[in-house]
């Protein structure tokens, strides 16, 4: 997978190259996207500093996901994602199914994988649902956060999705709720939230104190390694310890 960043269609100012197993290539362009790629607007309620990403995280994390289970692999070509000052494009190889159309693909449709192995191995590890949301959520993650739809094509070089970046980034109602002040940092917010209800998912708890749920697992999984933080049974079910006492 290639990710480059470009001031113009001909002007590239700095790329990287995603190599790995799939699982590693979705962690890797997802914290690339999320750290070094998309800038961040920021907006003030009282004294709280809220900050929105151009794209919805969900949205994002999808389309990568969809690109990787869809691309057409006898090609040879990397997915290649571009991002620019206002829009990014998620590009790879392949075709829809046969005889479907565009305006097919974004009404209901069954799930009909290009990759059938790979579909049901991110299944299997719960990166997708297999029954041919994708495209469905990657728009519905977009409109539920009062995001422009994403803009899908696909021709006889592959399928495309494009996400127009807001002219103004504006943390409304709906996009996070705090409670948290800016004083408290973000450690400490997570392990007070998580003392309080250990049920709390990371999307919760992300929304709680106004940070990104990539922010929160990667404050959580630091939390984990310091012995400051345990999740306890099975995926679905299980609950957080919190060993270490918050003030």
């Amino acid at each position: 997978m290639k990710i480059g960043f470009f001031r113009s269609d001909s002007d590239l100012l700095y790329q990287d190259v995603i190599e790995g197993d799939l699982f590693a290539q979705v962690a890797k362009t997802l914290d690339l996207l999320l750290t070094k790629y998309l800038r961040t607007g920021m907006a003030y309620q009282g004294a709280q500093r809220l900050e929105r990403l151009p794209v919805p995280e969900a949205a994002l994390r999808e389309a990568v996901i969809n690109a990787i289970a869809h691309k057409d692999y006898g090609a040879s070509i990397p997915i290649q994602i571009s991002v620019y000052d206002h829009k990014l494009l998620i590009w790879n190889a392949g075709q829809l199914p046969l005889h479907w159309s565009l305006t097919r693909l974004l009404d209901k449709h069954p799930s009909q994988p290009a990759n059938p192995d790979i579909a049901k191995t991110l299944f299997l590890a719960g990166l997708i649902e297999s029954w041919g949301r994708g495209i469905d959520l990657i728009r519905r993650a977009c409109i539920e956060n009062d995001y422009s739809a994403p803009r899908f094509e696909c021709d006889s070089s592959g399928f495309l999705v494009e996400f127009s970046f807001p002219a103004v980034l504006e943390v409304g109602k709906t996009s996070v709720k705090t409670s948290v002040k800016t004083s408290v940092k973000t450690p400490v917010a997570i392990l007070r939230c998580l003392a309080a209800n250990p049920t709390m998912t990371l999307v919760d708890v992300a929304a709680k104190i106004g940070k990104t749920p990539r922010a929160i697992e990667l404050a959580c999984a630091k939390l984990v390694k310091e012995g400051k933080l345990i999740f306890v049974g099975p995926k679905k079910g299980g609950h957080w310890e919190v060993l270490e006492k918050t003030r």
